[in-house]
């Protein structure tokens, strides 16, 4: 393969730089968090995709918050990443008390959620879009998505398929199966479940690119000779610590957790928005970045699927940082 040899240095010094703003802001040091401009004036995801808010409040208080039966996790991942939006589930949860499987019922939960939208409610993120159309038969979108769960949840065997699958790709084409569901959402959906006690998968056997790490292979790479989106992701999980040593680069990493192939995926559509900017040459069919970093300080206590092993340096930091500003 051959890479694009400005961009391809970009790539690890924007993984870097993202990490290091984590740190920072674990840290609590003052703003700017970063001496880029493009960093410190757009908002762009973390170098680790299980850091960004959305997805710790996804493992910390829908996975390993409430029952950890099989179904019920499974039903809470599908209702959250669905609208993959923080405040919808919030909401849910104020009129409901709890959200269950076991109290599911499609006309109560559409009636919640359209009243939520006619008030003014986003319900959906603006982080990616997911698909409009009436599979189901439903005149507004959000009655067909809970459509879709009900089918996954309760008429299908889903849960079966999922738990007996031995790789994620099973798991991505087990979730590929449903209307509604593209490539990109079931990956996405898969790396969620994995992060659950529901299956145990090896992270780096499977990947699929989204539009944006599309984009962002083709900035990187003059040349990748033939070989899969799937087969350049994997390429940069193997490559990553040769990379950032001949660059000198001193990567901080998730408490020793190397980036994932998930994560390397992820940084490939987050390069493609950084380049608009900085290598506005490279054109492709986005041309801007549409958001502005905004500090979110609500603070964040870090949690990760135990099965990392990772959560008891996490809180070993996070005291160390509390005592020093003390």
């Amino acid at each position: 393969m051959q890479p694009r040899e400005e961009i391809f240095d970009t790539y690890w010094k924007f993984a870097a730089q993202r990490q290091e703003i984590f740190f920072n802001r674990i840290k609590n040091e003052p703003q700017p968090w970063s001496i880029d401009p493009i960093i410190d004036k757009y908002k762009f995801c973390n170098a680790y995709r299980a850091s960004d808010r959305v997805s710790q409040y996804l493992i910390k208080n829908v996975i390993y918050q409430g029952s950890q039966n099989k179904e019920e996790v499974l039903f809470r991942i599908l209702l959250f990443k669905i609208f993959n939006k923080i405040e919808t589930w919030q909401y849910l949860e104020s009129k409901l008390g709890t959200v269950e499987l076991k109290s599911f019922n499609f006309d109560e939960y559409s009636a919640l959620l359209a009243s939520a939208t006619d008030s003014g409610l986003a319900i959906y993120t603006s982080a990616y879009t997911s698909c409009p159309t009436r599979a189901f038969g439903y005149p507004r979108k959000h009655q067909n998505h809970l459509a879709l769960i009900r089918k996954m949840v309760q008429s299908d065997e889903l849960i079966q398929k999922i738990d007996n699958a031995t790789s994620l790709r099973k798991v991505f084409l087990a979730l590929l199966d449903y209307p509604l569901i593209g490539k990109f959402m079931a990956y996405q959906l898969a790396t969620d479940i994995n992060y659950s006690e529901i299956i145990e998968c090896e992270e780096n056997d499977f990947t699929a690119a989204g539009p944006g790490a599309e984009r962002g292979i083709s900035k990187c790479f003059t040349n990748t000779k033939g070989k899969s989106d799937e087969y350049v992701i994997k390429w940069m999980v193997d490559k990553q610590q040769e990379e950032f040593h001949r660059l000198g680069i001193n990567f901080q990493s998730l408490w020793g957790r190397p980036l994932k192939a998930i994560d390397c995926q992820n940084l490939f559509c987050e390069v493609d928005k950084y380049c608009r900017v900085a290598f506005p040459g490279l054109k492709s069919n986005r041309t801007r970045i549409k958001a502005r970093f905004k500090a979110n300080l609500q603070p964040i206590e870090y949690f990760y699927p135990p099965k990392w092993g990772i959560n008891d340096k996490v809180k070993e930091t996070l005291a160390q940082n509390t005592y020093s500003q003390n």
